[in-house]
């Protein structure tokens, strides 16, 4: 009888629908380790995000006395919100494991490692920020990312071309 339950309940992961991405981050920052966090978010906040409005591009995570807190997030009004509503730049909590958070703690007292917010998204209703522990990148060091991307791109055309026609 429970091996019939065991089998009913299984189902593909999570579902995950996509709020804002930090694309700037990844090219910005060389991405060492991520973490993902809940958020303490008000009622508007939430109707916000549900609408698909926020804006991570200049935020930034800190861990401060034990917590981790992310400023820079802007989250616009809620477009039917009240006198209720929210400031749209507050600092707002950000909710990770006590071990996530005394592991991280020492890393960002290391020179040149940040906390940077990657994407947020809900997960089974909840809002979740991926955050990513990153070591800032020089000019230079972008510009050899772009040149190793783009010519990873283009053996992977070759390689297309190629096996289109038929041949190796």
């Amino acid at each position: 009888m429970s091996k019939k339950k065991q089998e009913k309940v299984k189902h593909s992961g999570p579902e995950r629908s996509v709020v804002t991405t930090n694309r700037k981050a990844r090219h910005d920052y060389e991405i060492l380790d991520t973490f993902e966090a809940g958020m303490v978010l008000s009622g508007t906040e939430v109707k916000a995000l549900r609408q698909g409005r926020g804006n991570i591009v200049d935020a930034y995570a800190e861990i401060r006395n034990g917590e981790a807190r992310v400023h820079n997030f802007h989250i616009p009004e809620y477009d039917y919100g009240t006198w209720t509503n929210h400031p749209p730049r507050r600092i707002r909590k950000l909710l990770l494991h006590r071990s996530e958070i005394d592991k991280l703690a020492p890393k960002l007292d290391e020179a040149g490692l940040t906390l940077v917010p990657l994407s947020v998204y809900f997960q089974n209703g909840y809002a979740k920020m991926e955050l990513g522990l990153g070591r800032g990148r020089k000019n230079y060091d972008k510009r050899q990312a772009i040149a190793k991307r783009e010519s990873d791109r283009e053996i992977e055309r070759a390689i297309g071309r190629a096996n289109k026609r038929g041949g190796s």
